[in-house]
């Protein structure tokens, strides 16, 4: 199974009784969902049909072929929709898949000194926080910080504010 799937969404509860299930998206293009037909599931690997994905006030909604039941619903909480990397959206220039940057080293961009890895997000509301080394120093993913930045190259330079090193 691969691995580099990328995750679109959470599956959080079932709703109702006909096997449906909500969710939590984790695309900034809600646009993508409509045209989902086949994902996989990462908690069980497998792979299901979506028959419809909406937006029912606010909150997204999957219905799964074969999946016609709460019981069913329930089984799958907390899998993770995910798709093939073929099918992520078109990024806008400057725009970056989370994903692509976890472990991308960050550098000083003055001194090319290596301060650590990416190894995750936080979100607090503000922008982004790189979070390198599992939290040792949080970075705000911001132009102004994040002056240079190659997913390709596995690299993100920093010009760090006093302070934050």
């Amino acid at each position: 199974m691969n691995n580099d799937w990328v995750t679109v969404a959470v599956l959080v509860r079932p709703r109702g009784v006909r096997g449906e299930i909500t969710a939590v998206s984790q695309s900034s293009h809600p646009e993508r969902f409509a045209k989902l037909k086949t994902v996989r599931l990462f908690g069980s690997g497998n792979e299901y049909t979506v028959e419809r994905v909406w937006d029912h006030l606010g909150t997204l909604v999957f219905k799964f072929a074969g999946v016609d039941s709460m019981d069913a619903a329930e089984l799958l909480r907390g899998a993770e929709v995910r798709i093939p990397p073929t099918e992520r959206v078109p990024l806008d220039p400057g725009e970056y898949f989370q994903s692509d940057l976890i472990g991308c080293e960050v550098r000083d961009q003055k001194t090319k000194r290596v301060i650590g890895k990416v190894t995750g997000w936080e979100e607090y509301g503000g922008p982004s926080l790189l979070q390198v080394d599992n939290g040792r120093l949080l970075i705000p993913f911001v132009k102004a910080i994040c002056v240079d930045i190659r997913p390709a190259d596995g690299v993100i330079e920093t010009d760090l504010p006093e302070g934050l090193e």
